[in-house]
């Protein structure tokens, strides 16, 4: 079929970064077609062309036979290419409805048609299967799953010939991902060509009809999806063979086992969101949060974080009872706990301040004498984290927004390593970054958990839960319903249980 949209030979330099070099890459009307590789390979400067959002150094865009040029973002959304970045654009302080219709808000007389754009709202909610959510609530209300959805409606409002989406569902709860696969399915089936970018090998599979893999800027190859195995297109991503997908295990620590656990919690409740909540960790052990989304997992860690009032329940460190009122008490060397956050990009970075800064923040008191920073010490503690996590950045002194995704989730668990934590709080901290990056996390957290550190992981990646954590417990409506360790904790288990249909898989 005739590609609707082309780019030939296209080139875009930062300084001396290349972030796409002599790039071409075609997508068909009717056909779902992913773009594969590691952060920093280029997709998302490639799609941010597409968009109108930068200009290309060099080559050619093709639209439908045309050659153009989008100079600003509305010019191709004019042009029929509506685009969901990673990064929502919602205003949080806006309603679902002014934020779906803001760029063109219906009028009457000179103003805002309140009603119609209540209608607009409402059609374009329903047709990304969004239809719970009311187009009047201020998007701050909503949880980062539903302004996920609000934003795929904002693009269908748009009615695009192209819709791009740029790790569309990894905010996303299990249920809204089935209701983000059918409408995807349903806009192939309209005729609408749509570019997916996912670092989810599984949502490829289930989606894709054509896969397109770029690796440092370049284009790399083009196929049809199921002709390659997993394998040989991860090779291809990373320009290497991935030998262990997960680093080994230890032998399980026996029930008999005396050690005083790192951090034990005993029937923790909050607000409703929490109930009962009894769990313990021990140094070596790394924990793993299971359930579908929301389901308390986010609010535990923000509890044993110091963040929520009104927290029941208690909390041992290595055996003595704290009252954790603060962040900055929780990270205090008596108590020692790090949270890696959801949310990179406005909980874990200050994206307009150096790498450096961002790297040295939470461990400032380490460097200082008299309330004044020793430079020096701060400087050698930054490039040895740098040196250890394999921080890829041009310049310390650049702005951490300026990093590419793996990266900038490095710099967030690296400012916390530099503080040392006894126990280290992980939310999805893998969600939205590259293949390659991920195994440098999973050896990462072993290498933690082996040098002494208790780790607590959510993820809503069931494999990264199987693969990297001893033990699992599986949260349900704000309580731990089971446990899962050894050959019980599988796949069927996690979802069964997730799901509430534990029994009935069992017979």
């Amino acid at each position: 079929m005739e590609a609707i949209l082309r780019l030939e030979e296209v080139s875009k330099r930062y300084g001396g970064v290349h972030a796409l070099e002599r790039a071409s890459f075609a997508c068909a009307p009717g056909h779902i077609h992913a773009l594969l590789g590691e952060n920093g390979a280029g997709k998302s400067t490639l799609i941010k062309v597409m968009a109108g959002v930068v200009q290309p150094d060099e080559g050619r865009i093709v639209l439908e036979g045309s050659e153009r040029r989008f100079l600003h973002p509305q010019e191709a959304v004019a042009a029929g290419i509506a685009c969901i970045f990673q990064e929502l654009s919602l205003m949080p302080d806006l309603s679902v409805a002014d934020n779906i219709c803001i760029t063109n808000p219906p009028r009457r007389r000179g103003l805002i048609d309140r009603r119609a754009q209540r209608r607009i709202a409402e059609a374009a909610l329903a047709r990304a299967g969004a239809e719970g959510i009311h187009p009047l609530a201020p998007v701050a209300s909503l949880s980062l799953s539903r302004r996920q959805m609000v934003e795929i409606a904002k693009a269908l409002a748009r009615e695009p010939k192209i819709l791009i989406l740029d790790e569309a569902t990894s905010a996303l709860t299990a249920a809204d991902v089935e209701r983000v696969f059918a409408l995807l399915h349903r806009l192939r089936d309209e005729g609408l060509a749509i570019v997916y970018i996912s670092h989810r090998m599984h949502e490829v599979a289930a989606l894709a009809d054509d896969c397109s893999v770029f690796r440092n800027g370049r284009h790399v190859a083009t196929f049809a999806a199921g002709t390659r195995s997993n394998a040989e297109t991860v090779a291809m991503m990373i320009g290497r063979d991935i030998e262990h997908a997960y680093p080994p295990k230890p032998a399980p620590l026996p029930a008999s086992d005396a050690r005083t656990p790192a951090i034990e919690v005993r029937d923790l409740s909050w607000n409703g969101q929490l109930h009962d909540i009894a769990l313990t960790v021990r140094r070596g052990e790394i924990v793993g949060l299971g359930g579908l989304d929301g389901q308390g997992q986010r609010e535990l860690f923000l509890a044993l974080f110091g963040v929520l009032r009104g927290v029941s329940g208690e909390v041992r460190v290595e055996g003595e009872p704290v009252a954790v009122r603060s962040p900055r008490e929780a990270k205090h060397a008596g108590i020692g706990i790090a949270l890696v956050p959801e949310d990179r990009k406005t909980d874990g970075l200050m994206l307009p301040m150096s790498v450096r800064d961002n790297l040295s923040f939470a461990a400032l008191d380490r460097f200082s004498r008299g309330g004044v920073v020793v430079a020096s010490a701060e400087a050698a503690a930054v490039a040895e984290i740098v040196r250890r996590l394999s921080i890829k950045a041009p310049e310390l002194g650049d702005a951490a927004g300026t990093l590419s995704g793996g990266n900038q989730q490095k710099v967030v668990i690296a400012k916390w390593l530099l503080n040392a934590p006894r126990i280290v709080l992980l939310n999805d901290p893998t969600r939205g970054i590259d293949v390659g990056t991920k195994q440098e996390i999973h050896v990462l957290l072993r290498r933690l958990a082996d040098d002494g550190a208790a780790v607590l992981l959510y993820s809503t990646d069931y494999a990264e839960l199987i693969g990297c954590c001893d033990r699992v417990a599986v949260f349900l409506d704000g309580r731990i319903v089971r446990w899962l360790a050894g050959d019980d904790l599988n796949e069927h288990a996690l979802v069964a249980t997730a799901l509430d249909v534990a029994a009935e898989a069992t017979h």
